[in-house]
């Protein structure tokens, strides 16, 4: 694997591609698996010196001259990066979203964008689950209680978290992590809702009941489950007063895209005391949190480990790999969220 960057180290093979049909492919970050070294068998790899995130004239310099580039979420592609490389073919990012691509710049570029679905939605929906029952259960504040030392023995009246049972999960977003998150909610007990633009057919509901409102579905739900992709008409779509259409007490669980919340809302929300809680995975501005949820006892804060099983992982990188695998030999991706249009 090629680690300089610019397109200086391309040149001879530049050259070769033309004759042989190796490609560049420039990648952001080492992924897990096996997958970069079996791209590397058949086309020129070259690895960002310091990995991701990556962006603007950074990107373009790094991914200058490739004919492919395997990029993470937190990587932002934009027209500078197809200025850059005139021979692009693909930019295959290893995440279900891809709101990190400009889409338009891509699709004027005549670039195939493709991302990973299905791999990650059972490790998904572990890890909303794990969030909700720490959250309501205070798993994660016991915890630092006893480390602390502040466990003196078993009392009725310590810790008292928030039972599951008859209780109304609300799901927005009834893709395929929102389905996995609905299925597994019948082993607690929980009665399910859920919100997206159409209803999903019965046989993949999962027992859920579909309501039409989004103001319906929050002001009847104890614990509200985001599981929808980032857009402009999504970005805090949980604002002050929907988070205030929840009852009191109720919980928000996020494991989507962090622009979905307000956090500076939620935080006023948690502070007020209307909401029991929160549980994140995702932020607004992420890397950064906003401050007001780092002391909170009531919030369960993790670092973006929705996917983070080593197998889902692993077939992550499979999934942008065999994508960029075809797109280079001249076939459609097997995974295509922005399609370059027909040439004239």
């Amino acid at each position: 694997m090629d680690r300089r960057s610019g397109a200086g180290a391309d040149a001879g093979a530049a050259g070769r591609q033309g004759r042989l049909g190796v490609g560049i492919v420039a990648v952001t970050s080492p992924l897990p698996g096996d997958g970069l070294r079996r791209l590397a068998g058949v086309h020129q790899v070259r690895m960002h010196p310091t990995g991701s995130p990556v962006s603007g004239d950074e990107l373009a310099a790094f991914a200058a001259g490739a004919d492919a580039l395997v990029t993470l979420l937190a990587d932002r592609v934009d027209a500078r990066v197809f200025a850059a490389c005139p021979g692009l073919r693909i930019v295959a990012n290893v995440a279900v979203g891809y709101n990190n691509i400009d889409a338009d710049a891509a699709r004027a570029a005549g670039v195939w964008v493709t991302n990973t679905p299905d791999v990650l939605t059972e490790a998904t929906a572990d890890l909303t689950w794990a969030l909700i029952l720490a959250v309501t259960r205070r798993v994660v504040e016991g915890d630092r209680v006893l480390r602390g030392g502040g466990f003196t023995g078993w009392r009725p009246d310590f810790m008292l978290g928030a039972g599951l049972q008859e209780r109304v999960l609300g799901i927005v977003g009834m893709g395929r992590i929102g389905r996995a998150v609905a299925r597994r909610a019948a082993g607690f007990g929980v009665r399910v809702r859920y919100h997206d633009r159409v209803p999903v057919a019965p046989e993949h509901a999962a027992g859920a009941a579909f309501v039409a409102g989004l103001d319906e579905l929050l002001a009847g739900a104890d614990i509200l489950s985001l599981h929808t992709p980032a857009t402009p008409d999504t970005r805090h779509l949980l604002d002050a007063r929907r988070l205030h259409l929840l009852p009191r007490g109720a919980y928000v669980v996020n494991t989507s895209r962090g622009e979905v919340v307000d956090e500076a809302a939620l935080v006023a929300a948690l502070e007020d005391g209307h909401l029991g809680g929160a549980g994140l995975d995702v932020y607004e501005r992420e890397p950064a949190v906003h401050p007001g949820l780092l002391g909170r006892s009531d919030v369960v804060l993790l670092p973006h480990l929705g996917s983070a099983t080593l197998t889902a992982r692993v077939a992550m990188a499979d999934v942008a790999i065999e994508n960029v695998l075809a797109a280079l030999a001249g076939r459609t991706p097997p995974t295509p969220v922005v399609t370059p249009p027909p040439p004239r």
